[in-house]
């Protein structure tokens, strides 16, 4: 998530892993092609602008260009079972959102 390690100190305001949850679930429902997107993520996030919501959309993406270019390391879990489908649920997340 985008308020996690490479971005926490870049951050204008602090978000909470519900933020976070509901910010994902928003990009999925409102893409780049949705009229006032940003107004309806930060409405779907609740106390959070179009311009934060706008921004944390931004880190996110520069977070995952230094993931896809290997300069932050891939974590080994080792036991991604525990987790139930947490870690499954993120990954198809993620696939989902279409990116610029």
């Amino acid at each position: 998530m985008a308020s996690t390690s490479l971005t926490s100190s870049r951050s204008l305001s602090s978000w909470t892993p519900t933020q976070n949850k509901q910010f994902e679930k928003a990009l999925a429902l409102y893409d780049k092609d949705t009229p006032d997107r940003w107004q309806n993520v930060a409405k779907a996030v609740g106390e959070k602008t179009p311009e934060e919501v706008k921004r944390h959309y931004e880190i996110l993406l520069q977070d995952l260009q230094h993931i896809e270019s290997g300069q932050v390391p891939i974590p080994n879990y080792k036991n991604t079972l525990s987790t139930g489908r947490g870690v499954a649920n993120e990954h198809r997340i993620l696939k989902s959102l279409r990116f610029q």
